[in-house]
């Protein structure tokens, strides 16, 4: 049983379209699960059930001729793209010769979704609790946490590891090739080459990530041949970046639901527009947003190098910042600010609602309160969510004065970790 997380897109958004620029993505606790039964004896055709029975009509079973991967339909006709795609991008890089009869079985943490219309189920340990809908999942709303990234993530390790012996998640080996085939198997589903950054999240944890070239991608999927899948996937210098990067001790994101949702192509569409119209203008831009998104990396790891070199002052300036003196994090405070201002050119000049007036005021009025360092529109912006940097002791006040605000606090938190083996033993009374 595998998990991978959800994400938050903290700092460079647009920019990451881009391999001169960085983002910073956190990981969050919300995660998607892979379990896998495999029978080895399996008839004349590999059978791949993949089950989400959290949602009605959740199951999509395929036959495959394993002489003719390419012909894999699923057999009642049902439709989901990111499970076919990351099946046929297995396929044709394993090329498997012995038929099996594998059973992959999804659930997705309460947070990825609305939980309108579902009830929850527990397992008998009482570890695991999961909401499960009345509605087949393309009708149940997103929270935008990333679940399709986080699916093709877990459900890629999952199927590996019906083919791989001594198959082990820790292995950088291993989570590289994790990492590369949901990157194939992401562009596929989804039509386009995106930047990628989801799924490396997912794959790799709370990360600064550098994007890889589109047209590696691009020419494997065009090719649709196994031998330049394998180059691409295990004998590739993709050129990326994903060094690991988390919040310092004591400082925790806070993930703010905003009913309302922007549509992301739309935006996108709108800023790569007015580059295009004004390239000298949003160079310029960009460079002073850049900056400032590295400047707030680069202070979060001094804060980190700090909290370990002298732990009981760093504990005195977070006891500080709880009580209103933001003086110990100014380069925190600072850096986000910068960000917003950029993100609110960008806004004003490109007719793309990134960070609209009415989130200016949330932010501006969370910005005020004791313990908050900053807060931002993540990813591409618009009107769906905000995230906080906020001091872990002054949270419940910030949800308190935030009450009556058109915000919903998610019960998140970052996780370092990407994907990573879970006890089944959690999941009894659920498989």
């Amino acid at each position: 049983m595998f998990s991978a997380p959800g994400k938050a897109f903290v700092a460079g958004g647009y920019l990451v379209l881009d391999p001169k620029y960085k983002a910073f993505v956190i990981a969050l606790s919300s995660r998607m699960y892979a379990h896998a039964h495999v029978e080895k004896e399996a008839g004349e055709y590999t059978e791949v059930c993949v089950k989400s029975p959290q949602f009605a009509e959740g199951e999509w079973c395929y036959k495959i001729d394993l002489s003719r991967p390419d012909l894999t339909q699923e057999i009642h006709g049902r439709h989901n793209p990111f499970v076919k795609s990351t099946i046929d991008i297995l396929f044709l890089y394993l090329a498997p010769k012995q038929n099996k009869r594998i059973t992959i079985t999804i659930f997705s943490d309460p947070e990825y979704h609305s939980q309108k219309d579902s009830m929850p189920k527990t397992s008998k340990t009482g570890l695991k609790t999961f909401y499960y809908h009345s509605q087949p999942i393309n009708k149940v709303a997103k929270t935008g946490l990333g679940s399709s990234a986080g699916l093709v993530a877990c459900l890629t390790t999952a199927l590996l590891s019906c083919f791989s012996e001594n198959f082990d998640v820790k292995n950088e080996t291993t989570l590289t090739r994790i990492h590369n085939l949901a990157q194939v198997a992401h562009c596929h589903a989804q039509g386009k080459i995106g930047s990628g950054f989801d799924v490396a999240a997912a794959t790799f944890g709370s990360i600064v990530y550098r994007r890889f070239d589109p047209q590696l991608v691009n020419r494997v999927i065009e090719s649709w041949k196994n031998e330049d899948l394998v180059q691409l996937v295990d004998n590739t210098d993709w050129k990326i970046e994903h060094t690991k990067c988390c919040l310092p001790p004591g400082i925790k994101l806070l993930m703010g639901d905003i009913v309302g949702g922007s549509e992301t192509p739309k935006l996108v569409s709108k800023v790569l527009e007015w580059r295009k119209k004004e390239p000298e203008r949003s160079l310029e831009v960009w460079t002073h947003l850049n900056s400032n998104n590295m400047r707030l990396v680069e202070s979060l790891e001094k804060l980190q190098d700090f909290s370990k070199k002298q732990p009981e002052t760093y504990k005195l300036s977070l006891r500080s910042l709880v009580e209103g003196n933001k003086s110990g994090f100014s380069d925190v405070v600072s850096s986000i600010q910068g960000i917003r201002q950029y993100m609110k050119i960008m806004t004003q000049e490109s007719g793309a609602e990134i960070e609209p007036d009415q989130q200016t005021e949330l932010l501006d009025y969370c910005m005020s309160l004791n313990g908050v360092l900053g807060g931002v529109v993540p990813g591409a912006g618009g009107y769906d969510a905000v995230c906080l940097l906020v001091a872990q002791e002054a949270i419940p006040e910030v949800v308190e004065r935030t009450k009556d605000l058109s915000v919903t606090w998610l019960n998140l938190h970052e996780q370092e970790t990407g994907i990573r083996e879970e006890d089944v033993s959690s999941f009894i009374g659920l498989l």
